[in-house]
């Protein structure tokens, strides 16, 4: 069960952020995002907007070298465990062990690289894969298609992230 893909034009690293701060509205505790695109595509800019939109505390940064960073919440909101999957070789379990002081059910999960390895965490998913325009010169297009997948996502109107 899936609702339709939702297609977005981003022009720069400030609309991507601004792509970010829409999404969180869409958010709750438990949603588990997955971010693919190449080096460079835009996935931690796109965090970065998530995060401010969901008002968290520190910095979002890339996690790559941490592999996962939690962002407490500053308000009623949910934290944010922003995850950098590319060096996990495993799913669940290794999620796990990576010790995270906060109940994976009661946060906003932002996996980078998470294809193919962190899907069994949830049915109910959002998908979102950022490429690179073709013919680009400026290096700053992006087309960012957004899947929600699972009950949870069926009647969620993602459509709202398109404008």
């Amino acid at each position: 069960m899936s609702a339709p893909d939702v297609e977005i034009t981003v022009t720069s690293p400030e609309q991507m952020r601004e792509l970010g701060r829409r999404l969180a509205g869409l958010l709750r505790a438990g949603d588990l995002v997955m971010l693919s695109g190449e080096l460079g595509a835009g996935k931690t800019t796109l965090t970065r907007g998530l995060g401010e939109g969901l008002d968290v505390r520190g910095a979002v940064t890339s996690p790559t070298f941490v592999i996962a960073r939690v962002h407490p919440a500053l308000g009623d909101g949910p934290p944010l465990v922003h995850v950098d999957a590319y060096r996990l070789s495993g799913g669940l379990d290794e999620m796990e062990d990576l010790d995270l002081d906060v109940s994976l059910s009661d946060s906003v999960i932002v996996v980078e690289w998470g294809e193919g390895k962190v899907e069994e965490l949830t049915e109910d998913r959002l998908r979102v894969r950022i490429e690179r325009a073709v013919g680009d010169t400026t290096d700053e297009v992006r087309h960012v298609t957004v899947t929600g997948l699972g009950e949870r996502w069926a009647t969620a109107d993602v459509r709202v992230l398109a404008g």
